[in-house]
């Protein structure tokens, strides 16, 4: 029987992931730096191993998967968040066997802060909207338009402003954390996705999707399979150009499905729709870690496959507003309303999958006790997977 590490429990990639895999009949054991993790719920869980807390000790993190892929003989370990980044820098820490399908440091250097992304497009003559470096403000900037720290996940460093005011507050609120930051225009259209899983630059998977229901930071919680060729000629472009190894998902605006480009996370995110579109991302990486000789041909998903994760739905309705709207996503979800009523559920299948019940329930009844408790449960869960570049400087320069 196959099995697979997850370099993470607390993300909704990881439970979305950990959701394609039990489904497939994969053996699937998380790595847990908390003790309550979305990921320990599930049956398809079979184990949960305490490692150090990647963001507090990335070197003891790393030592201690080596040894977990040691013990056990993992098929391959999936990076379900930016772990990716910290294998990327630290390979060097990790046994030379150890089955994990992660680009290059230098690959990552280009793609996993904001502003290297942005001159990444510019380039490679990709679009996206206007941007600029703080610092080096047109003459006509325009309000409103985003700040963005280099650095950061979940939508926790970008900022909306309106006007010179939020601008410098928000500029103070990144500079404290020593980030570099960038300023980009607002861009027209639908939010999407467009995901990928290359072989040493080859793109062997693509998935294109679109936002049908918003969670916490405005991620998609809820999404629409759909067919954007242009989103996946252009992650090609990029993977081919890097050399790219392992999953790529790119974010972008489109308006008629041309789409322009505001983001790049270094790692496959939340692959349920592409599943359930055709595209098993998980299963794939798996083979790909394993060095399987894959069948020729590009896997591309089929569109119009909606799917939702109910978790996320309702937390985005908490953080966005009041009890009500927590109360009609509800409705919508239990009574098999509009879009999200007939999607496919992909985080908790509590039918399939009844320990996922309880996570749930938990994050329904504090959210609906006190709405302003979503953003300190989203909060929770990033802290537990995010790493910064000082975590990446520490395992870059950490002998074996």
């Amino acid at each position: 029987m196959v099995s697979v590490l997850l370099s993470e429990s607390a993300s909704l990639t990881a439970r979305e992931t950990l959701t394609v895999l039990g489904g497939g009949g994969v053996t699937v054991d998380v790595v847990d730096s908390g003790r309550w993790t979305i990921g320990r719920f599930s049956r398809w869980c079979r184990h949960a191993v305490s490692v150090p807390a990647p963001g507090v000790d990335p070197v003891g993190y790393l030592r201690r998967i080596g040894e977990l892929v040691a013990d056990h003989r993992y098929d391959a370990v999936l990076s379900t968040h930016e772990q990716a980044w910290l294998f990327a820098a630290g390979r060097h820490l990790l046994p030379a066997n150890v089955p994990i399908a992660v680009a290059s440091i230098g690959a990552f250097d280009r793609v996993q802060g904001k502003v290297e992304f942005a001159e990444l497009l510019d380039e490679l003559a990709i679009p996206q909207p206007r941007w600029w470096r703080n610092g080096q403000e047109p003459d006509d900037v325009p309000y409103p338009h985003w700040v963005k720290a280099s650095h950061g996940t979940a939508g926790r460093t970008v900022r909306r402003v309106r006007n010179h005011a939020e601008q410098q507050a928000a500029v103070a609120e990144f500079s404290a954390a020593g980030e570099t930051m960038m300023g980009q225009e607002p861009a027209a259209g639908q939010y999407g996705q467009v995901q990928a899983l290359f072989d040493h630059g080859h793109m062997v998977a693509v998935h294109t999707s679109v936002q049908i229901g918003a969670g916490a930071g405005g991620s998609a919680a809820a999404r629409l399979s759909v067919d954007h060729p242009e989103a996946r000629r252009h992650v090609q472009t990029i993977g081919e150009y890097l050399g790219w190894h392992g999953g790529l998902t790119l974010d972008y605006l489109h308006v008629n499905a041309q789409p322009r480009f505001i983001e790049c996370n270094p790692r496959t995110v939340e692959p349920g729709n592409a599943a359930a579109a055709g595209v098993d991302l998980p299963a794939l990486t798996i083979a790909l870690s394993r060095g399987d000789t894959l069948s020729p041909g590009v896997r591309t998903g089929r569109p119009g496959i909606r799917t939702r994760s109910a978790l996320a739905l309702i937390i985005g309705a908490a953080e966005r507003g009041t009890r009500r709207a927590v109360v009609a996503t509800l409705v919508d979800l239990l009574t098999h309303r509009g879009d999200l009523g007939h999607a496919r559920e992909v985080l908790t299948p509590i039918l399939r999958d009844p320990p996922s019940t309880l996570p749930l329930t938990v994050a329904t009844t504090q959210v609906l006790l006190n709405p302003t408790r979503a953003s300190a449960l989203a909060r929770g869960a990033v802290r537990s997977y995010s790493i910064t570049p000082a975590e990446i400087n520490r395992v870059r320069s950490a002998r074996p």
